[in-house]
């Protein structure tokens, strides 16, 4: 792609490193921008600029937040007794479009992996595990991908549970093996969470 001016170069290139952004999609992006008045490309640089300086990771669940706390967490009128584990924050969004589930959020920053060279002390298992223990969380709902890197996940912080008196559960496989939850639409979504089973029954040490 051959550009007349290096300016517009250098921001379809810093376009270009979005995911799922091609240089083609960036062009586009950019030439909008262009023709858009300075005012407004100001507010949008602005607004990204201001994002990334100001944005705070919630001490509780580390879902993204304005604050220390975030407004799910500090939200009474969630069951607080009731916790939801997910991969990522795109997680956390996908199940709060279902409007089905009411209690609180652990978000674990990824799951295991070893051959992506992610392990469990990379993760955010030991906050959870202490939130288990000081909390008063009746029941862990693990809302992860249907994949072997999830079970894997699954089976791990479910030892490390081991002896804590709580009720362990995950969703129900109304989501294909392999598939990912951020993409599931959100009917199948809520029933898997309404439909959840003990993880006794959904997980072998053999996985």
């Amino acid at each position: 792609m051959i550009f007349s001016s290096s300016l517009l170069e250098n921001a379809v290139n810093e376009f270009a490193k979005l995911p799922g952004i091609g240089k083609k999609t960036a062009l586009r992006l950019v030439l909008h921008l262009i023709k858009q008045d300075e005012i407004a490309v100001r507010q949008f640089s602005s607004a990204i600029s201001h994002m990334r300086e100001a944005i705070k990771f919630c001490n509780r669940c580390h879902n993204i937040s304005d604050t220390a706390i975030c407004n799910i967490c500090s939200n009474y009128s969630r069951k607080q007794e009731l916790l939801c584990v997910v991969e990522n924050i795109r997680d956390v969004i996908a199940i709060e479009s279902t409007q089905q589930f009411n209690g609180l959020y652990h978000i674990l920053g990824g799951i295991i992996s070893p051959l992506d060279g992610v392990g469990p002390e990379q993760l955010t298992i030991n906050s959870l595990v202490s939130r288990v223990e000081k909390e008063s969380i009746t029941e862990i709902i693990f809302a992860l991908n249907a994949n072997v890197q999830g079970d894997t996940t699954i089976y791990y912080i479910n030892k490390k549970l081991k002896g804590v008196p709580v009720k362990i559960t995950t969703i129900a496989r109304g989501i294909a093996f392999g598939g990912e939850l951020e993409y599931a639409d959100e009917m199948t979504l809520a029933k898997s969470i309404s439909n959840r089973i003990p993880v006794e029954n959904y997980i072998t040490p053999n996985n």
